[in-house]
């Protein structure tokens, strides 16, 4: 029987996958059950949806499905309660329990489009297909020429997970309310549910307190840099602090109203007791150093020496023996619990450097207070603190991996980003894990090799990320409420940037949260990604092709020459190369087997085609900097 089973999994996949193909159909993420039909559904001048249903949400949904049709087709759009309609909205009366209540079915024939669900957000997820049903030019800004029809398909879907989440970090850099607002629209197109916002940093701090004024009155701002991140100059006591900004509380109202109606909830992180230098520039006391602080700007005041290894020039901790510590953070998170709806609170409590800790009279008084062994226990006791706060608020807390370390907090939640150790660690002690390790879902990392992409510190690759499983093997999913990718932001000057960091790795994310394992398909992903540059091309949002970018290996030889092998991670590319400076072309020779450095050639350049195409960039490899790697 079981047998049986996996083959008819094993059909359902690759039927899914060659019906998408075969019909020109490229749904991000996969849906749980797609079949073809012969014929389409053709929108004519004139386009009627029917949403029968009183309730607010669903009229919601009709009434941005309706804005999004008339934006880009520029038709006239109208909803009614009954009749023939183009596009059918119904809520199942007797919910089918398959889908749950963000699951849709979805119809399309040649005389119509029905889409129904047990609940709003089912039909939202399902206008999400629709959009990606229609032509590219659906997510045009203006009214576009093109034939306005879908493919004949019947669809099944729901989610694998429930916390479908990314992370946009605003402390780095702050993004202005309508760049989180575009945010959400781009994310909930591939099914997110959950934005994370990381609202406090060393470089700033990102939301109004109104009983702390200076929070934002002095975190909020820096001293304004462009370079590279990490090798500023640290500005004078003197410089201009002009760089940053805050949202005020009816910002984040404006803000969270807006994710509520496209069914996106909204978790805030305030982030302690490290990355607290905002925090600290504004109010010095709540240091165990003392010493007059400014809101970093990029300066380096951390050296990380890898392997989870770090030390601290600079202190950027909150001090656990302070008293006046908690009573800011009672005063904090008070305010922060008003504002925001959803159940958890998240207090970071990752990378605090405890150098200054162990230098501190007052904290060594607390450990021999309190009973404390070592720097983990007296974090323990900071994060318990923390968490009693945010409990009595009427708030659930979570951390980051690290406060697990000395002892968890009862009813905490963990986001597992050191890989999926810590998550697996807590799922097994029975605390509920987000999934996000920093090993397939940091999507602020290289993309491509780093000779050229914008600077950052590690790889991951689109590959790596598509293989992204929420649901560690061996552990009780009950626990798992489901995972996450992470775009931080110390290096994301512009939106542009954040985009080409965020996308595509983000289409591979969402797949791997929503869609059943046995849909995925690697060769079917980088198919319909292709699809979906397209219509980001329409939709003037940026992202990276570096999966399209030869991935370098480099050997030293017994006589010290240099042999280079070149991959892809895309199938059916052609490498073409030189070593005499110029740039190749197609006219030049294309990789087959390893290369042996010519004796003083300087530069190896690359670049990859498809059918006699350039599709990947033009990349200059000095020679020296393969030696290196060699060695």
């Amino acid at each position: 029987m079981k047998k049986k089973l996996l083959t008819i999994a094993l059909l359902l996949c690759g039927y899914v996958g060659i019906s998408q193909s075969k019909t020109n159909i490229a749904l991000i993420p996969q849906p749980v059950s797609l079949t073809a039909s012969t014929g389409k559904y053709v929108l004519q001048n004139k386009i009627n949806i029917n949403a029968s249903s009183q309730l607010a949400e669903v009229k919601s949904v009709a009434s941005l499905l309706k804005s999004t049709l008339h934006t880009a087709t520029g038709f006239p759009v109208t909803i009614s309660g009954s009749g023939k309609a183009d596009i059918t909205l119904l809520i199942n009366q007797t919910p089918n329990k398959q889908l749950g209540q963000e699951g849709y079915e979805l119809k399309v024939t040649p005389q119509g489009v029905q889409l129904a669900a047990n609940a709003p957000a089912g039909l939202f997820y399902g206008i999400q297909t629709i959009f990606q049903l229609l032509p590219r030019e659906i997510v045009s800004k203006a009214t576009a020429n093109a034939t306005w029809e879908m493919p004949a398909v019947t669809i099944v879907d729901y989610p694998r997970v429930g916390w479908r989440g990314l992370m946009l970090d605003v402390a780095r850099h702050f993004f202005t309310k309508q760049q989180v607002k575009d945010f959400i629209d781009h994310m909930v197109a591939y099914k997110y549910n959950m934005l994370h916002l990381h609202l406090t940093d060393d470089q700033g701090w990102r939301i109004e307190i109104k009983s702390l004024p200076q929070l934002t009155a002095v975190g909020a701002w820096r001293a304004s840099r462009t370079g590279r991140w990490g090798e500023f100059t640290k500005p004078s006591p003197d410089e201009p602090k002009d760089y940053g900004g805050y949202y005020t509380q009816e910002d984040i109202k404006e803000l969270l109203a807006y994710a509520k109606e496209r069914f996106v909830t909204v978790l805030p992180e305030i982030d302690v007791p490290g990355h607290s230098m905002a925090l600290v520039a504004a109010m010095s006391e709540l240091s165990c150093t003392p010493g007059t602080y400014q809101v970093n700007a990029g300066d380096k005041f951390m050296i990380w020496e890898g392997n989870g290894k770090f030390y601290g020039i600079t202190d950027n901790t909150l001090c656990p023996a302070n008293e006046k510590v908690y009573e800011v953070l009672d005063k904090v998170f008070t305010e922060v619990a008003a504002l925001f709806p959803f159940e958890y609170i998240h207090m970071g409590g990752d990378e605090a450097y405890k150098g200054y800790w162990e230098k501190s009279d007052a904290v060594k008084a607390l450990m021999q207070r309190e009973n404390l062994k070592d720097m983990h226990e007296v974090q323990s006791y900071f994060v318990k603190r923390v968490a009693k706060i945010i409990e009595s608020k009427g708030k659930k807390m979570m951390g980051w991996d690290e406060i697990l370390e000395g002892g968890i907090a009862d009813n905490a939640a963990i986001m597992s980003w050191r890989g999926a150790k810590g998550g697996i660690e807590a799922a097994k002690m029975k605390h509920p894990v987000v999934m996000s390790p920093n090993t397939h879902t940091y999507v602020d990392l290289y993309q491509g090799d780093p000779i050229a992409e914008p600077p950052t510190y590690s790889m991951l690759r689109l590959s790596q990320s598509y293989k992204f499983d929420p649901i560690p093997e061996g552990v009780d999913p009950s626990y798992i409420l489901g995972g996450q990718a992470n775009l931080w932001s110390e290096r994301l000057y512009t939106v542009r940037h954040a985009e080409y960091m965020l996308w595509p790795r983000a289409f591979a994310v969402a797949e791997c949260l929503w869609s059943p394992l046995n849909v995925k398909n690697w060769d079917n992903f980088v198919q319909r990604t292709e699809q979906h540059f397209k219509r980001y091309d329409v939709a003037e949002i940026n992202y990276s092709r570096s999966m399209y970018d030869p991935v370098f290996a480099a050997k030293r030889n017994v006589d010290s020459s240099i042999t280079i092998t070149l991959s892809t991670e895309v199938k059916d590319l052609a490498i073409h190369y030189s070593f005499d400076e110029f740039f190749p072309d197609k006219f030049y020779p294309a990789y087959t087997s390893p290369l042996t450095v010519p004796k003083d050639a300087a530069n190896l350049r690359v670049i990859t085609y498809r059918n006699g195409v350039p599709v990947g960039k033009m990349i200059t490899m000095p020679i020296a900097e393969l030696k290196k790697r060699a060695r």
